[in-house]
């Protein structure tokens, strides 16, 4: 299995990795999530592959994405919408969702997803104002990712605004995030708006970590960490990236 694999190759880390990258701290990232598990709303392949339509899915012989064993268990649990018919976000209080360039939200889904991390939610976003990833699918077509996230009322009620330099050039290359090297292709960046100390801006304004009530957002400007990579050492590095956010986000500020 990739995460075990993984458990012995970080076990060696060296200079900026932080003690999640120990087996203590992958015991203690385990022990957070463990009651409530982890929930996921996205547009990207990562449950399911990208597939022409249900006969495809079907089919199977699909890869299975490396971040589904890079999360502590039980596996994620897929979300469709983030509020339910009584209006509420469909996780338990104080547990932990990963939003990775969602689809637009619905006005019932900004309040649910407001009220449920002021209620204790942890999130974990992900959020790419100029998507990179490759896809099958021509721009314009309902079954491609969400190609720029459309989030701004949510952010702005929280004191955040999504930035695009339009100056950089279109590569991957590696950054430093949370202490850990990840790579980034056209990252935003945040900036501060309105009145909300409880938010920091981290990394040149690649993340942003706000105490939202009694819950916590942790929100990255580029989604380019989550694509599939066939190579072994970017996989781990991606891995490594991933736990590290989840530490944090879930962990008390």
């Amino acid at each position: 299995m990739l995460l075990a694999a993984c458990l012995a190759a970080c076990g060696g880390s060296q200079g900026h990795d932080t003690a999640e990258n120990t087996t203590a701290g992958h015991e203690a990232l385990n022990a957070r999530v463990a009651a409530s598990g982890i929930g996921l709303f996205t547009s990207l392949p990562i449950l399911w592959a990208e597939a022409d339509g249900p006969g495809e899915l079907l089919a199977g012989g699909q890869a299975r994405h490396w971040l589904r064993d890079a999360l502590p268990p039980p596996d994620l649990a897929p979300l469709d919408v983030l509020a339910d018919a009584d209006g509420r976000l469909p996780l338990p209080s104080g547990g932990t969702l990963i939003m990775a360039q969602p689809r637009p939200l619905a006005a019932v889904e900004n309040v649910a997803l407001d009220a449920w991390v002021r209620g204790g939610g942890h999130l974990l976003l992900f959020a790419d104002p100029m998507l990179t990833a490759h896809s099958r699918f021509a721009i314009g077509d309902p079954r491609r990712p969400q190609d720029i996230v459309l989030l701004s009322p949510i952010l702005a009620h929280w004191g955040l605004e999504l930035q695009f330099p339009e100056d950089q050039p279109a590569r991957e290359h590696p950054v430093q995030l949370a202490g850990q090297d990840v790579p980034v292709d056209l990252p935003g960046r945040f900036a501060p708006i309105g009145e909300n100390p409880g938010c920091r801006i981290e990394d040149g304004g690649l993340l942003a970590d706000c105490a939202i009530g009694k819950g916590r957002v942790v929100a990255v400007a580029d989604a380019a960490m989550l694509d599939d990579s066939a190579d072994w050492g970017e996989r781990t590095r991606r891995w490594k990236g991933i736990r590290a956010l989840l530490a944090r986000v879930t962990s008390p500020r």
